[in-house]
């Protein structure tokens, strides 16, 4: 996405571009090339052209959302959202592309906020980024400086406003229509749809929330066209991805790699593959609200497709490994703790049923499982699915527990019949019936 390639190893103390050094690298070239020589429409149509996909994990299509936006009305306010709520477990590339490239994230807002003639636009940060809010703050300054924001901008007649808020720190606030509850200053909670927040988003407005590394990519189709951009994907998808792993791996971190480049090379070439002892026993491919993919299915391609018929989804392309030295039934139950926890609470099913799943799992480890509890915990896959639920964070929490009873239905039964996790690491086993009694 920039000149400098993204390793995914910001050293400390290491700054990132200025103003001064992004320009000579090419930086807010497609600002100028946008507001001098391209009017909003033919912006939009080039992101359709290109076949951008979000990149925050549902991959739906960046120019055909931009398209629901209804035309301006002369007085109206609109809304650009850069959902920079990094929460998801094991995702950790949007604060690489901030931190590394602030000025790509700031021209990215201002090229997308003026093919969707927005009149404001927002970085909703997640609260525990403090390098990167100072980052973007500095870079926001310097932009402002040089009239890239503003009234009047480059003498265009495009006025944009650009505002940096820290997120409260809740994972709901990563759902779009409970950020922008959010960013509105009440509690981020999800709304129904319709209306789409392109037609009724943030104060009753049209709104667009796109992902940080959706948006870097938009001035990069601007200055090279979207035919340029589809031919950097391996597949039929366009564009490169920002890959990631994480887990026992040698050498842990994220790349940008052509989109479609095989699971296995990002694994063994560019993360070096298991550390010495260790074998892969399975993994997330994108993030923990993704299903597991077996050590048989290495060679999937790492596109939206092929990952979808592989059984899981490509999700933000975070991959996290499983070990075989590590519990499946405890690393499903620590992701099901942290769904539970940022359970919004404004649905039954994901308020009461996602603590009952935590507390089963955590029963099995402890040697208090019965058999019964298999059958409960695949119910719940069931109750807890899409279109059971307000929003999709239970039935994202359901993925890797429903996979991981279908891939480790052994590893479930020999906590239930050995009534201990197997496992050394897990520790001692609690009494027995120590589930009764919880509320």
């Amino acid at each position: 996405m920039t000149e400098r390639p993204l390793t995914g190893r910001i050293r400390p103390g290491e700054a990132p571009p200025d103003r001064e050094a992004y320009e000579r690298a090419g930086g807010y070239q497609a600002l100028r090339r946008a507001l001098l020589h391209m009017t909003p429409e033919e912006v939009v149509g080039d992101v359709t052209t290109s076949g951008l996909r979000g990149r925050g994990g549902a991959g739906f299509g960046t120019g055909q959302k931009w398209s629901f936006v209804p035309k301006p009305r002369s007085g109206q306010r609109r809304y650009l959202i850069a959902n920079a709520d990094e929460m998801e477990p094991g995702t950790f590339k949007d604060r690489l592309l901030l931190e590394g490239d602030p000025h790509q994230m700031v021209e990215a807002i201002i090229v997308s906020a003026y093919a969707l003639a927005a009149t404001d636009a927002y970085i909703f940060v997640r609260g525990e980024y403090k390098l990167a809010i100072a980052r973007l703050t500095q870079a926001i300054g310097e932009a402002t400086a040089a009239g890239y924001l503003g009234t009047d901008i480059l003498g265009s007649g495009y006025a944009l406003a650009l505002h940096l808020h820290a997120s409260a720190g809740r994972y709901i606030c990563g759902e779009e229509t409970a950020l922008l509850t959010a960013l509105e200053g009440r509690r981020a909670l999800p709304r129904s749809k319709p209306p789409f927040p392109q037609v009724s988003g943030l104060w009753g407005a049209p709104s667009v929330v796109n992902n940080v590394e959706t948006l870097c990519n938009v001035p990069h189709i601007v200055n090279n066209g979207p035919d340029w951009f589809k031919g950097l994907g391996i597949g039929p998808d366009g564009g490169t991805k920002l890959y990631g792993v994480s887990g026992r791996v040698k050498r842990p971190g994220a790349w940008e790699l052509p989109i479609g480049t095989k699971l296995r090379e990002i694994l063994e070439e560019h993360a070096g593959g298991m550390q010495d002892g260790y074998q892969v026993r399975a993994l997330l491919p994108g993030g923990a609200s993704t299903g597991f993919l077996g050590a048989d299915q290495l060679d999937i391609a790492m596109d939206y497709g092929s990952v979808e018929k592989a059984g899981s989804r490509l999700g933000t392309g975070t991959a996290i490994v499983l070990d075989d030295r590590a519990c499946p039934v405890g690393m499903i139950r620590n992701l099901e703790h942290f769904f539970a926890q940022e359970s919004c609470g404004w649905c039954t099913p994901c308020r009461d049923g996602l603590p009952w799943v935590e507390r089963m799992l955590q029963a099995l480890e402890d040697g208090d499982g019965e058999d019964e509890d298999l059958h409960q915990l695949e119910r719940h896959v069931g109750l807890l699915g899409m279109g059971r639920t307000f929003c999709a964070h239970a039935p994202g929490a359901m993925a890797p527990l429903g996979s991981g009873l279908q891939k480790f239905g052994r590893e479930f039964a020999q906590h239930v019949h050995q009534h201990r996790c197997p496992w050394p690491a897990a520790g001692v086993p609690r009494a027995r019936g120590a589930l009764q009694g919880t509320a």
